[in-house]
C-alpha cells in the first residue's frame, strides 16, 4: 500500500516540480525524496498499527550505533557529497565532462549517492559522489560547446616560417568540424579569434616551435579532429614546394679553418722514417747452430765488416796490438 501511495504522489507532483525547478538533477532528487519519505511514513503507520514498540528499537539502536556508524560512514559521505554537487552545480545532466584520468562522456544521472556517466565508448560509468568531489572534473559543455585545442609543430631554423604558418592554418581549416572563421568567441572579458591561428611560440634548441590554436564545434569530436588536423599538417609541410622542414633532435658540428689531420714525417719523406712499402726485416736466428765465426775468439771474420767497424791485428814483434 505504501509503495502504491508513493507512486501516486510522485505522479501527482512530478510535472509541477519539473516546471518550477530548472535543473533536472535537482528536480529528480526532490521527486526521489518525496517517494522515499512517503514509503517511510506508510511503513511507520503500518508498524504502529501492528503494535510494534519503537522504544525497544531505540534501545537497540543505542547498542549498535557504533557499528552502524562505521558501516554507514561511506554512504553518509556520498550522501553529503551528493548534496554539495547538487548545490555547487559543477555539471548538469546532459553535460559532457572529462575526468582527470582522461575518461570523457555525458552525465546521464546525478543522485544523492552517485553520478552516472555515459562514456564515449558506449559504456556506463557509475562514480560515487565522494570520489567525484575528490577528482578534477572538466566540464566541456557548461556554457558553450565550442572547445579550443592547440597543436605544437617544430620546424627547422632554415624553414620559411611565414609559409609554414599559412600552411598549418589551412590544414586546420580543411577539417569540417573546425570553426574556420566568424565572429570572435568571447570567454568572460576575453575575445579569441574564431578561425585557426598559428603563431611563433618560442625558439627551441632543435628548431622553432609554432603553436596552432583552433576551435571545435562539438566536444565529442575532439579526438577525431585532432587526428585529422595532424594528418593535414604532415601532408602540407611535406610538400617539396613548401620549403619547410619539420625538426627533430639533432646536433650540428662546425669546424673552423684550423681543424684538420696532423701527420708527422721523418727521414726521407716517409712518416716516422719508415717506408710503408719496404719489406719487413727478417727476424734474427738465435739458435745455437746459427753461431758464426765472428762469435769465436781469434777469428779473422770478426775483424771485418762492410764499410765500418774495428779491426785488431796481432803484432808478433811486439807485445802491443795495432788498431785500425
Amino acid at each position: 500500500v505504501g509503495v502504491a501511495v508513493a507512486n501516486f504522489v510522485v505522479r501527482l507532483i512530478g510535472r509541477p516540480v519539473a516546471r518550477r525547478v530548472s535543473r533536472q538533477s535537482v528536480a529528480q532528487t526532490i521527486v526521489r525524496g518525496v517517494r522515499v519519505g512517503t514509503i517511510g511514513v506508510a511503513l511507520f503507520i503500518g508498524l504502529s498499527a501492528a503494535g510494534f514498540q519503537f522504544s525497544d528499537l531505540l534501545l537497540g539502536t543505542a547498542v549498535f550505533s557504533a557499528v552502524i556508524g562505521i558501516v554507514l560512514a561511506p554512504l553518509v559521505g556520498n550522501f553529503i557529497n551528493g548534496v554539495f554537487i547538487l548545490a555547487d552545480q559543477p555539471f548538469e545532466i546532459g553535460d559532457m565532462i572529462e575526468l582527470e584520468d582522461g575518461t570523457a562522456g555525458f552525465v546521464e544521472d546525478i543522485t544523492i549517492r552517485y553520478t552516472k556517466i555515459f562514456t564515449l565508448d558506449n559504456t556506463f560509468l557509475v562514480v560515487p559522489n565522494g570520489t567525484m568531489r575528490e577528482r578534477d572534473v572538466t566540464n566541456l559543455s557548461a556554457e558553450d560547446e565550442r572547445t579550443r585545442r592547440s597543436i605544437d609543430v617544430l620546424v627547422t631554423y632554415e624553414s620559411d616560417i611565414p609559409e609554414a604558418r599559412r600552411r598549418i592554418e589551412r590544414a586546420a581549416r580543411d577539417c569540417e568540424a573546425v570553426i574556420d572563421g566568424g565572429p570572435d568567441i568571447r570567454i568572460g572579458v576575453a575575445r579569441y579569434m574564431a578561425g585557426p591561428d598559428c603563431r611563433l611560440h618560442e625558439f627551441g634548441d632543435n628548431g622553432i616551435l609554432l603553436r596552432l590554436r583552433y576551435w571545435v564545434k562539438k566536444p565529442y569530436k575532439l579526438a577525431k579532429v585532432q587526428s585529422d588536423v595532424n594528418t593535414n599538417i604532415r601532408q602540407r609541410l611535406g610538400d617539396p614546394e613548401a620549403n619547410v622542414t619539420m625538426a627533430y633532435p639533432h646536433r650540428h658540428l662546425v669546424f673552423d679553418d684550423t681543424s684538420g689531420v696532423a701527420r708527422v714525417e721523418s727521414g726521407s719523406g716517409t712518416p716516422n722514417g719508415v717506408d710503408p712499402d719496404a719489406p719487413a726485416a727478417a727476424a734474427p736466428d738465435l739458435s745455437d747452430d746459427a753461431a758464426t765465426d765472428a762469435d769465436r775468439p781469434g777469428s779473422d771474420a770478426s775483424a771485418s765488416s762492410s764499410g765500418a767497424g774495428t779491426r785488431r791485428d796481432r803484432d808478433d814483434r811486439g807485445s802491443g796490438a795495432a788498431e785500425q
